[in-house]
């Protein structure tokens, strides 16, 4: 079930990709999972008003290595004329698709008219991706919400007038910004807006497995699965949901053995992108989220927050062979 998806002028090697997460999907994390199988990895997403009075931090946020394969840039603000300024200032960094953030749910974005706020106004979300997708050549996409609230569903509207506006994909995610991550995401949804607009559509909420993207496809119709959450301590994921797409089987999880080499190669990475100490900090909630559920797991990440360097946290993880955590 699962097959090549193209994007405008760009052709993916799957339809499993992996979601712009703030936070979480910086370069060390996007190559892991680019390494795994993902047909798309996006970076966080990235303020277009930080580009414009060139905040350093912003530079680090859109760093691209090459085998990173294909990366999706998100962008987010709410003012059409510096996200299209921006959009062409930064095209020739290397990635391949542009996308727009109109689903955060984050309350400093949203009361600053940003993110998700975007789907209480269509007109402006309209001149966003109009002006956007004329200032550059790289196919520009549009990731959406349900709505904005239960009473606002709002997303077929949004994706015809991301459609209308030249976009090339629209990526919904089947909960409302007053759900933030919480309840269940309405697939239905997502199968109204594919039934609605001739451009490709990418389902996004709930997809953990092999069988639930398989549901998601089946019940919506959707090109192609977009995995948040269920990535973060998991870059697995990809590679086991596309064998799944392919044979109905799904692997097995990965011992503890593979978990703990994952995890110090994530930690080189991480260290050699942002310096020790910083890289160590941030290992931190990344070794929580590939330890859960595995025995020992409370003690090693006790041990974790502890550690201040790479032999520290190697000690720390001894634990997952050894049984000593």
């Amino acid at each position: 079930m699962h097959r090549k998806l193209k994007i405008g002028n760009v052709t993916l090697d799957n339809n499993v990709l992996l979601a712009p997460m703030a936070g979480v999907t910086d370069l060390p994390f996007r190559l892991l999972c680019a390494r795994q199988g993902a047909g798309l990895v996006s970076t966080e997403m990235i303020s277009a008003k930080a580009i414009l009075y060139n905040n350093k931090n912003t530079d680090a946020l859109m760093e691209i290595h090459p085998e990173e394969g294909k990366v999706s840039l998100q962008l987010f603000g709410s003012d059409p004329d510096i996200i299209s300024e921006m959009a062409r200032k930064i095209e020739e960094r290397p990635f391949a698709i542009l996308d727009l953030n109109m689903g955060c749910p984050v309350p400093k974005v949203v009361n600053n008219g940003e993110g998700s706020a975007l789907l209480k106004d269509p007109l402006l979300a309209g001149r966003i991706i109009e002006k956007t997708a004329a200032a550059i050549r790289k196919p520009v996409t549009v990731k959406i919400r349900k709505g904005f609230e239960e009473t606002h569903n709002n997303a077929v509207e949004m994706a015809h007038v991301a459609q209308e506006s030249g976009a090339a994909a629209v990526i919904v995610h089947g909960r409302t910004r007053a759900q933030y991550y919480a309840g269940s995401a309405d697939w239905d949804v997502i199968r109204q807006v594919k039934e609605a607009v001739h451009i490709p559509v990418i389902g996004n909420g709930d997809v953990c497995d092999g069988p639930s993207a398989g549901r998601l496809m089946e019940e919506s119709g959707c090109d192609g699965v977009m995995i948040g959450r269920a990535a973060q301590g998991n870059p697995w994921i990809f590679g086991r949901i596309l064998t799944y797409l392919e044979t109905g089987s799904m692997p097995p999880r990965p011992v503890a053995s593979e978990v703990r080499e994952m995890i110090l190669e994530h930690a080189r990475m991480q260290i050699a992108c942002k310096g020790n100490d910083t890289g160590i900090r941030e290992m931190r909630k990344h070794v929580s989220w590939y330890t859960a559920g595995y025995p020992h797991s409370a003690r090693i990440r006790r041990k974790i927050n502890e550690a201040k360097t790479m032999e520290e946290l190697i000690g720390a993880l001894d634990g997952m062979l050894y049984g000593t955590a």
